[in-house]
Parts: structure tokens; C-alpha cells; sequence
């Protein structure tokens, strides 16, 4: 039993399907039919893209599909070819491929070879962890910025309207300056289809209707010979399945490779562990970012051994097939069985289908990831996590999904180190009928203790906020409306320091022993206790000053106060 769930945990994929529910099956059987009738014309293209033949593209789909089935964490994304990645193959190959005689299918399968490399040595130093820098509003930004290239990617499918830009503003300014051309038969399938999506979603929201659109549009065109006016189906179709066959090894290209595998390996995993996060926290699962890894540095390597070229997830055919209900890595599955299918029987029926319906589809489903009441939500929470989702729409829009993404990251780092580098912190007080010590700032009846600061500061100390501590500190006591004698720590938001926390908490110590005020600790944690005493910190305060609780150590304050008036020599008459 041991042995079995230690082999499940290498294969997550395996272990949903091991507990497969009845009730899945319907909308994993249609996902995974409108994905492959989606992904055929898709991958065919990308293929193209890559600068390899069509035949490559649907080649480059099999083997990932299969793999990330049973490895992939996410029982929703889609792997296989993508834009993003085959323009990066392309352009990291077409140079090498002009100085020398190396094939350029190899050079793509050698390519695939070492993204997957790459893909596994961050699995093997567990880097997965990077992925926790993409946070919620990075999430609704980057999903609205590829909800909005992938309508732009379609105008030219469901217009007629030829555009050759690769950018969404190049494709939106195409489109604008082109309207005298609108082919009018595509551009009324594409509405219709629309149309058609809207509706039935409304009133019949459990139904196939993007299969449904894509059979009616297709029944459309043959009744009224649309393709002979004009309207773009998908074509013929190539036979064949592609061989086993090892990469060739090219020593002398590997640097140049190995650089370009780094730079695809990002932009795959920034798309796939973005795109699969946004469809866990809707549906309410968990993503393991190092199982990402591990999944895409396996289908990839497979790739490599099957002529195919680098992969990664696909947003576009993961929310397709969200849309149709897929809940499980069966609709992957099934999608292999019928792009299989096809290449050996239905290749005719398929060639039929038209090209603006499936761009309709795409822009359907795109509509779904821009939800603009979640950007209306961050500003009202928080206009800093607003502007952020904004900037990686921007980014996304403007540039390309990398850089995009890491521009959002390094702002939010940036806002993370300023919300760390200087944090709230309160002097606490008592609330005549009400429990506990508060802020007296949030609270202006509260009272504090006459020669008494508790201070609360509410964050980790580190180097980045080391000084501001300490200037706090001083400013409580120089405020303080009565002399002050003991200044009381709460450490419960104290985990640990590091040194250069520990040499400012040490010359705040020394500060506050010349002014005859003596520190004192509460709620510090054992390991906190473990790091001040190897710097010296508990001898210089005194093992005395450490209390486990704040009334403690103000009954300890008290006790001290009535010593020191017992103490006090008595008044006498002059």
C-alpha cells in the first residue's frame, strides 16, 4: 500500500483517474472532442510558425497529451504547442540552421531536448517555488492581457481581413485601417456563431455548445458552398504519425541552444503555471508548481525523441475546454483519440470545418478571463494591487508574455519590500469594559500605563526595516506623555532577524540603557529567544525582561512601579 501511494505521488494524473466519478465523464467527453476539432487547425499553424511543416505541429501534440495526463498537477491545462513558444524556436533556430547543414527539424528536436533538460534541473533544486511570486492581482492581470490577445489573434479569421502583425496593437490597427475589406460571408459565420454561443450558454448552459457551433457552421458552409465564396475552411489535412528518432547531438550548437532553451523554458512555464493557477483558485484545487516542472521537462524530453519541437500549456484550448466542462485530464485523452482519429479516417469531415467558427469559439471563450469585477475589487481593497493587475495587462499587451509577467513580479516585489521595509506598528493600550491591549491610534479612549510603552511592530525584522524600527521606538518613548521607564516589546510578529537587525536591536538597547529606560520582551518565540541570546541580546536585556505574555510583563511593570515608591524616602516638612 506504501509502495503504491509513493508511486500515485509521482503521478497525480493517474491518482484523479484512479477515483474517477461517473458524473465527470459527459463534460470530459466533450471537452476533449471540441479541444481536438480546436487544436488540429491551431497546432497545424504553430507548426508553420516554428518554421517546420504543418504535419510537425499535430505530431508535437501527441505525446504531451499523453504524458502530462498522468504527471501534470492540473486536471484542466492543455499542453502541447504554442505561439509564444514556437516564435522563440524559430528565432533561436533559423540563424544556426543558415551557417551550417544541420536539418532544422533536428535542430528543433535538439531544442525540445534541452528545454526539457531545463525543465527537470529546476524540478531537481525545487524551483517551483518562484511560481508563489505570481500573485492574485498578476493572475487577473495576465489572464485579462491573454483573454485580449487571444480576441486580437482571431480578427483576422473571423473578418477576412488580412493582418500580418504578430503584436495585438498591430493586429487592432490592421483590423481598424482593413475594414473597407471585410469579407462579409466570414464575418457573418463568425456572428452567427456568436450569436449562437451567447444564446444556447444562456439558455441552455449544460449544453456542447461550442461543438455544437462548430457542427452548424460546418452543415452551414457545405449547404450554401460558403468555401466557394470566399469563407476559409481548414483544409486538407496530412496523413501519418510521426517516428522515434534520437535528436541529433550538435556540440558546437549547445551554448547557443542551451541559452535559448533557458529563455523558452520561462515564457513555457510563466504561461503554464499562470494559466493553471487561475483555473485552480476558480474551481477550488491545488496546483504543485515542482510538478509542473517535472511534467513539462518529461513532455517535452518526449517530444524531442518523436521529431516535435518545444511545448508548453495552452491557455486558450485549457479555457475552450473549461468552458465545455472538463474536470479531469481524461478530455486530454480523449482529444489524443480523436486528433489519432483523424489522422487516420476523418480527416475529410474535419477539413470542412470553418475557420471563422473556431475563431469565434476562441473569442467567446476569451470573454470568460476578463472579468472586470475582480479589477473593480482590487481598487477598492487596495489601489497599489490594482494598479498592478493593470500593469500586467499592459505589460502583456504591449510587449510579450515574459516580460509582461516580469515586470509585474519585480513591482510586486518592489511593493512587498516597501510594505515590509515599513510596516504598521501601534503603542497599545487598555479600553475601560473591553479585553486585550489595542491600538491607541485605532482607539482614542484607550489608556496607557503611566512610564510604560508597549509597542507592537508588526512585521519580521530584517535589514530593510532595521532602521525604521529602532526610529519608531525612539519616537513612542520621545512622545510618550509621561517619563518613560520600561519600553515592553511585542515580539509575537517577530519570528526571527538577521544580522543587521541584531546589531540595531543591540545599539537600540545601549540607546535606551543611557536614557534609563529598560527593555523588556513579550511573546518572543523560542527560536527568536535562541537567536538574541548567540548575538549577546539576552545578557545585555537581562534572561529577567523575557515574559511569555504582555500582562505578565505588565504586572511585572506594576510590581516594579510599587518597589520603586516603597523605596521612595518620605516627604518632610521644610
Amino acid at each position: 500500500m506504501l509502495l503504491r501511494r509513493s508511486r500515485l505521488r509521482w503521478l497525480p494524473g493517474l491518482r484523479s483517474l484512479l477515483h474517477y466519478q461517473p458524473a465527470w465523464l459527459r463534460g470530459d467527453l466533450l471537452a476533449g472532442v471540441t479541444v481536438a476539432a480546436y487544436l488540429i487547425p491551431q497546432c497545424m499553424a504553430y507548426g508553420e510558425l516554428a518554421g517546420l511543416s504543418p504535419i510537425v505541429g499535430l505530431w508535437a501534440i501527441l505525446l504531451p497529451l499523453f504524458l502530462y495526463t498522468f504527471l501534470g498537477s492540473s486536471p484542466q491545462l492543455s499542453v502541447g504547442p504554442e505561439s509564444s513558444t514556437a516564435i522563440m524556436t524559430a528565432v533561436a533556430i533559423a540563424p544556426i540552421v543558415a551557417q551550417g547543414d544541420a536539418a532544422y527539424p533536428a535542430i528543433a528536436a535538439l531544442m525540445a531536448l534541452l528545454v526539457g533538460l531545463v525543465f527537470l534541473v529546476a524540478y531537481s533544486l525545487r524551483l517551483g517555488f518562484l511560481a508563489d511570486l505570481l500573485s492574485k492581482p498578476i493572475l487577473i492581470g495576465y489572464m485579462t492581457g491573454i483573454g485580449l490577445v487571444m480576441i486580437t489573434g482571431q480578427l483576422a479569421k473571423t473578418s477576412g481581413i488580412p493582418i500580418t502583425s504578430q503584436t495585438p496593437l498591430g493586429e487592432i490597427r490592421e483590423f481598424v485601417t482593413g475594414l473597407a475589406n471585410l469579407h462579409w460571408p466570414t464575418v457573418g459565420v463568425s456572428l452567427l456563431v456568436l450569436f449562437f454561443l451567447v444564446v444556447i450558454q444562456r439558455r441552455f448552459p449544460t449544453a456542447p455548445g461550442p461543438l455544437l457551433a462548430v457542427l452548424l457552421a460546418t452543415l452551414l458552409v457545405a449547404s450554401f458552398q460558403l468555401d466557394n465564396q470566399g469563407v476559409k475552411v481548414i483544409g486538407t489535412i496530412p496523413a501519418g504519425l510521426p517516428r522515434w528518432q534520437l535528436p541529433e547531438f550538435r556540440w558546437q550548437d549547445w551554448p547557443t541552444l542551451t541559452a535559448s532553451a533557458i529563455g523558452v523554458a520561462l515564457v513555457g512555464y510563466s504561461d503554464n503555471i499562470l494559466t493553471a493557477r487561475t483555473f485552480a483558485v476558480r474551481h477550488r484545487y491545488e496546483i504543485d508548481a515542482n510538478q509542473e516542472l517535472l511534467a513539462l521537462g518529461v513532455a517535452n524530453l518526449g517530444n524531442s525523441f518523436f521529431q516535435g519541437f518545444p511545448i508548453s500549456g495552452s491557455t486558450s484550448r485549457t479555457v475552450i475546454g473549461d468552458a465545455l466542462g472538463s474536470r479531469t485530464q481524461l478530455f486530454s485523452l480523449v482529444s489524443l483519440g480523436t486528433v489519432l482519429l483523424v489522422l487516420w479516417w476523418f480527416r475529410p469531415v474535419l477539413a470542412q470545418f470553418p475557420q471563422a467558427a473556431l475563431g469565434a469559439i476562441v473569442i467567446y471563450a476569451a470573454t470568460k478571463l476578463i472579468d472586470l469585477q475582480e479589477f473593480y475589487r482590487l481598487h477598492r481593497y487596495r489601489r497599489s494591487e490594482f494598479w498592478l493587475a493593470i500593469v500586467t495587462t499592459v505589460g502583456v499587451l504591449t510587449t510579450n508574455m515574459l516580460i509582461g509577467v516580469g515586470v509585474a513580479v519585480s513591482l510586486s516585489v518592489i511593493d512587498l519590500f516597501a510594505r515590509l521595509a515599513r510596516p504598521h506598528a501601534a503603542i497599545l493600550g487598555e479600553i475601560p469594559g473591553m479585553a486585550g491591549l489595542h491600538d491607541i491610534e485605532d482607539w482614542p479612549q484607550a489608556q496607557t500605563f503611566p512610564g510604560l510603552v508597549i509597542f507592537r511592530y508588526d512585521a519580521q525584522l530584517c535589514f530593510a526595516n532595521a532602521e525604521d524600527f529602532k526610529r519608531r521606538v525612539l519616537i513612542a518613548i520621545a512622545t510618550a506623555p509621561q517619563p518613560v521607564q520600561w519600553l515592553l516589546l511585542n515580539a509575537e510578529a517577530i519570528i526571527d532577524l538577521d544580522v543587521t537587525a541584531a546589531d540595531k536591536l543591540l545599539e537600540l538597547v545601549r540607546e535606551l540603557q543611557q536614557r534609563g529606560v529598560t527593555l523588556t520582551i513579550a511573546r518572543a518565540k523560542q527560536e527568536l529567544i535562541a537567536e538574541l541570546d548567540r548575538v549577546g541580546l539576552v545578557e545585555r536585556i537581562g534572561g529577567e525582561h523575557f515574559y511569555p505574555t504582555l500582562p505578565t510583563a505588565i504586572a511585572a511593570f506594576q510590581q516594579f512601579r510599587r518597589s520603586q515608591i516603597a523605596d521612595e524616602p518620605p516627604l518632610t516638612a521644610g
